[in-house]
C-alpha cells in the first residue's frame, strides 16, 4: 500500500533530522532543502539514499537535482511509490 502525503512528509522530516539534525517540525512542503534546512550536497544524497529505502522507491541522480522543496521530494515519491 502506497504511503499518504503526511505519512512521506513525516518519513522525511524523520531523515532530515536524522541525516542533518533539523528539528522534524522546521521540515514543511515549502522548505528549500539548501536554503532553508541546510542540506548539503553530500547530506542530500543521504537523505535520498534512506529515502529510496523507506519508501522503496528509485530516485536517479539526474531527478534528485529537481528536488528542490520538500514537497518537489514528496511529490515525487507520491508519483514513484
Amino acid at each position: 500500500m502506497a504511503a499518504s502525503q503526511e505519512e512521506i512528509l513525516a518519513g522525511l522530516a524523520e531523515i532530515v533530522n536524522e541525516v542533518a539534525g533539523v528539528p522534524a517540525d522546521e521540515v514543511q512542503l515549502d522548505k528549500s532543502f539548501t536554503d532553508d534546512l541546510d542540506i548539503d550536497s553530500l547530506s542530500m544524497v543521504e537523505v535520498v539514499v534512506a529515502a529510496e529505502e523507506k519508501f522503496g522507491v528509485k530516485i536517479p541522480d539526474d531527478d534528485v537535482k529537481n528536488l528542490r522543496t520538500v514537497g518537489d521530494a514528496v511529490n515525487y515519491i507520491l508519483k514513484a511509490a
